[in-house]
C-alpha cells in the first residue's frame, strides 16, 4: 500500500511553489483606521473576558485537580495577559503623539519618542514583545488538550 506515482510529484511542485513563490509577510497586522480598529480592540475584550469565564468555571466545576483542565486554566491565563497586552500596544500604536515610527514593517523599524517619558518607551518596547505571552498560551492549551486526549482514551479501553 504505497504511495500513487500521480501524489509523488505533487509534493516536489508544491515545495517548490512555496520555496520559489512566496509574498513578503509582515509579522504585525495594521487596521483600517477608525472601524477596523474598535472592532478589533472590543475583539480583544471579548477574549479575555472569555477566558476569565472558562476559568472561573474550572475553577467552580473543580476541573483543575486534573493535569489537563489545569494546563487549560494556565493557558486561559496567559491568553487573557496577552489580550491585555495587545490592547494596550494597539492604543499605544495609535497615539502618534508619543510615538514616531520610521520605516514601519520593515527590518530597520525604530520607534522614536516624542516629547515622552524614557519609562514609556520601554513599556511600549516590551509590550510589543506579545509573543511572549502568546506561544506559551497556545504550548499550554496544546498540553492540555494533549493530556485530556490521552486520559479518554486510557477510559476508553
Amino acid at each position: 500500500m504505497g504511495i500513487p506515482l500521480r501524489m509523488m510529484a505533487v509534493v516536489p511542485i508544491g515545495i517548490g511553489l512555496v520555496l520559489l513563490g512566496p509574498d513578503p509577510a509582515a509579522a504585525t497586522q495594521v487596521h483600517v483606521p477608525s472601524e477596523g480598529l474598535y472592532a478589533h480592540q472590543i475583539g480583544h475584550v471579548f477574549f479575555a473576558l472569555s477566558m476569565a469565564i472558562l476559568i472561573y468555571w474550572l475553577r467552580e466545576r473543580r476541573l483543575v485537580k486534573e493535569r489537563g483542565w489545569r494546563l487549560i486554566q494556565y493557558a486561559a491565563l496567559f491568553f487573557i495577559l496577552w489580550n491585555v497586552d495587545a490592547f494596550v500596544v494597539h492604543y499605544l500604536d495609535g497615539r502618534s503623539d508619543l510615538f514616531q515610527v520610521i520605516d514601519g514593517g520593515t527590518w530597520h523599524a525604530s520607534v522614536h519618542l516624542t516629547d515622552s517619558s524614557f519609562f514609556l518607551g520601554m513599556i511600549y518596547y516590551l509590550f510589543k514583545l506579545d509573543h511572549l505571552l502568546c506561544v506559551p498560551a497556545i504550548v499550554l492549551l496544546y498540553l492540555g488538550l494533549r493530556n485530556l486526549l490521552k486520559h479518554a482514551r486510557e477510559a476508553k479501553s
